[in-house]
């Protein structure tokens, strides 16, 4: 047995099947429990919904089975899960409510850092009970704001349920008590028959059924799955930075190997993110609405648009699409709030969210240049492109390929993780992203900005992870200038 490959804290029940499979145990358990999960989420709308059980046992319920997962996929390592989750609710009861939000993200960010165990999303309690209390700049979203705590139940239930405790998707706090306490279609049915029909309408037809939804996911994920077995395996990441493959190919060839072993590489996040979508869905959450065609929309809380993300011309709108939770929750959070230096505090804020390995704070770095120039380039050039639809079509053709190599270049530190093979594919790729992108930010930035203007700029971003968190979502809500 190789002991690298099956190095877990969590349970090894599964270890013949991660042997047989070739796949670390880890990976296996995790996915085990998201099938259950699946087939729990099912159980729980139709056999403890809002009807037929009430919302203390639907809370109790969703801890219960969360907490159960946690320990079979990190075993002890899971206490301390517990432990932050118990520390922030305590500061959220006894702090001074003028604070309480500073001293969960520095305990909670603290602890992360620390260990890599623990979810950012969970002080976003704090966050939501400071806007009702003293942040007039939240007064228009009267949704996000909490008029009371949560009750330790309602905050165990919210942390450690199994439908997102192992990797999400992040909601709004309020739309899960909704969900919970068997308010979360009706009052979106209402909202939209009170908008057609000029006030507030009730409807008596029978809550949608996400099953149409789930399939279409599922069935995204078995394309995930496929594509990761037979293409993602045989285009391995760590070869663009061995010294053969370096030193005997030419610069083109090391891109374009980059370019798909990147590529390559995205669907075990469509895979992860798709599947957890659908676990949420099949318990009766993540309901938005009806979209155009009358059809129910199950896209509350989705993670990311793969359309969006595959077909993007811009850095833009690749990250808007790209781990969008976890965007909208940095936004709050950081952007919203930050008195200058926005974009740069804020990506360095998702760095430290997602750990202490270097090759993410190389990759978030990165992004800062490259955003700042993909502004200034598309404000300065693309509208010389807009009077025919064929210089149109080629300025689309031109960005697509320049935006899917950026992004390859962005990203490939966050997938080698540490210092040496960065550099070494850097210096492979000659840093021509990064002198290109600080040129042209430096030689295309605005002298002066009205403040108007900086307004305008600050309230249309959204997204910051090339790669989960609470607040209210309508998807891409807010974006990157």
């Amino acid at each position: 047995m190789s002991e690298p490959a099956f190095n877990t804290t969590g349970s090894l029940l599964l270890l013949p099947v991660s042997q047989s499979l070739g796949f670390p145990l880890d990976q296996v358990n995790f996915v085990t429990c998201q099938l259950f999960a699946l087939a729990a989420a099912f159980w729980f709308r139709l056999y403890l919904s809002p009807s037929r059980a009430s919302p203390r046992v639907r809370h109790a319920v969703a801890t219960t089975i969360g907490s159960a997962f946690l320990i079979f996929c990190f075993g002890w390592y899971s206490a301390h899960i517990l432990v932050l989750v118990t520390v922030c609710y305590l500061i959220m009861v006894f702090a001074d409510i003028a604070n309480v939000h500073k001293y969960s993200l520095v305990t909670a960010m603290g602890y992360l850092t620390a260990c890599q165990a623990c979810r950012a999303y969970i002080f976003n309690y704090a966050f939501c009970i400071i806007r009702g209390a003293s942040d007039s700049s939240f007064s228009d979203v009267p949704s996000r704001v909490l008029s009371a705590r949560p009750s330790p139940l309602q905050y165990l239930s919210y942390t450690l349920n199994f439908l997102s405790v192992l990797v999400g998707p992040c909601s709004n706090y309020r739309d899960y008590l909704d969900f919970i306490e068997g308010r979360h279609i009706s009052r979106r049915l209402r909202r939209l028959s009170g908008a057609c029909n000029g006030h507030n309408g009730h409807i008596t037809a029978p809550d949608p059924s996400p099953l149409g939804a789930v399939c279409r996911k599922l069935l995204v994920c078995s394309g995930c799955m496929l594509f990761f077995l037979v293409v993602t395996r045989s285009l391995p990441i760590r070869l663009n930075v061995e010294p053969d493959f370096v030193s005997q190919n030419s610069f083109l060839v090391r891109l374009t190997y980059a370019f798909f072993s990147v590529q390559a590489a995205r669907p075990k996040f469509y895979f992860a993110w798709t599947l957890a979508d659908a676990v949420n869905n099949a318990a009766g959450y993540g309901f938005s609405g009806m979209d155009g065609n009358g059809k129910a929309s199950w896209d509350l809380i989705g993670n990311l648009n793969i359309l969006g993300i595959e077909t993007a011309t811009s850095f833009k709108t690749f990250i808007d699409n790209w781990n969008i939770q976890t965007a909208v929750w940095l936004k709050t959070v950081c952007y919203d709030r930050a008195p200058r230096h926005r974009l740069a505090l804020t990506f360095i804020l998702s760095a430290l969210w997602h750990g202490v390995f270097p090759g993410y704070y190389f990759t978030f770095i990165t992004a800062i240049p490259i955003t700042i120039a993909a502004r200034a380039i598309r404000k300065s050039v693309r509208h010389h492109f807009l009077s025919s639809r064929g210089l149109k079509l080629g300025y689309d053709v031109l960005t697509w390929a320049a935006t899917q190599l950026t992004i390859c270049y962005t990203v490939m530190p966050f997938l080698l993780l540490s210092v040496e093979p960065t550099f070494i594919y850097y210096r492979s790729m000659y840093f021509h992203v990064h002198v290109i992108s600080i040129l042209a930010a430096v030689a295309l930035q605005p002298k002066h900005k009205s403040r108007e203007t900086r307004t305008s700029s600050s309230s249309s971003l959204s997204s910051v992870s090339p790669v989960q968190c609470q607040p209210d979502l309508s998807n891409n809500n807010g974006k990157i200038d």
